[in-house]
């Protein structure tokens, strides 16, 4: 089956094309809508009045649907995926996004679109600091690029994506952004939190135990698809390979709390899922590798 998620590619990382405007809460639901009803809303004079924001947010609306994969870019055009069907539309399984699966959902696919979201991919999967400061994280990241990556990218504009994300995963008290914290949907996850009266930041691993296992199941297939393989070292599930994606970081989870959720996903999908232990090495077996990602968000937004 196909997967969303593409192979680390030096030649394809991108950065700044939100003209740094934050994912707000009504702008996905708002665009993807808005999109349904007419391909040519983006490139129309009448966009702003439509979606209710100025011209420049327009394009960061654009940018936020393409990011998190609920569009994408065909020979015919920019056009829905799949997924941004299936969730989204207004028959969809959280047209409004009211679903905290669905922010879980969101997180992943902004964390694991290299071409994108390279910061957030760099920062979710290669970054291991739990203590931090923006700067700190900058520099980081600037080193990656410099030192990983092919192609120019202006250090100036690589270096604003972290004040960026950290803005959409925490509640910030700056009343500079005050209004960007009050609507971003992501910092209720609690990915990352800022220590009062310090300039650090925090991300640890937790629990993460309002991750719901209909999440856990599509992010784990996709992984499968993506590498084509019938087994997955859990170890490699929890910290990846060189630059590639780690579930297990992405979602901020200790390593027994992985180990925790996949047995959980072995319970709910006997017929799909087995892990076992050969040589003291944990694996996690997928006996079906036809199996559409989609089956477990359908699963999740139809049990409620």
């Amino acid at each position: 089956m196909d997967s969303l998620l593409k192979p680390f590619n030096s030649d394809k990382a991108s950065f700044g094309r939100h003209e740094t405007f934050a994912l707000r809460y009504a702008w996905l639901t708002k665009g993807f809508h808005a999109f349904t009803d007419n391909t040519d809303i983006f490139t129309e004079e009448d966009a702003t009045i439509t979606l209710g924001v100025g011209k420049n947010m327009v394009n960061a609306i654009k940018y936020w649907l393409r990011a998190t994969q609920l569009l994408q870019d065909s020979e015919q055009g920019l056009e829905t995926t799949e997924l941004g069907n299936a969730i989204f539309s207004e028959n969809g399984y959280d047209p409004y996004l009211e679903d905290e699966a669905t922010i879980w959902l969101i997180h992943w696919l902004l964390a694991t679109n290299f071409e994108h979201t390279t910061a957030w991919y760099w920062f979710f999967n290669c970054f291991h600091k739990s203590e931090f400061t923006s700067e700190e994280a900058a520099e980081a990241l600037a080193d990656f690029v410099k030192n990983v990556l092919t192609g120019k990218h202006s250090e100036r504009t690589v270096k604003q994506e972290i004040p960026l994300i950290l803005r959409m995963y925490h509640a910030s008290t700056n009343q500079t952004h005050i209004e960007d914290s009050l609507d971003a949907p992501l910092s209720s996850l609690n990915l990352i939190s800022a220590v009062e009266n310090s300039p650090l930041y925090r991300s640890f691993s937790s629990e993460q135990t309002n991750l719901p296992i209909g999440i856990i199941g599509y992010a784990v297939n996709e992984v499968f698809n993506h590498r084509q393989v019938k087994t997955l070292p859990i170890h490699d599930l929890m910290h990846g390979q060189k630059y590639s994606i780690a579930l297990g970081s992405v979602f901020r989870l200790t390593e027994s709390a992985l180990l925790a959720k996949l047995e959980n996903l072995v319970k709910a999908y006997p017929d799909i899922f087995l892990i076992n232990e050969t040589a003291g090495i944990y694996q996690l077996y997928r006996t079906n590798n036809r199996l559409s990602s989609l089956a477990f968000l359908h699963d999740h937004y139809n049990s409620k």
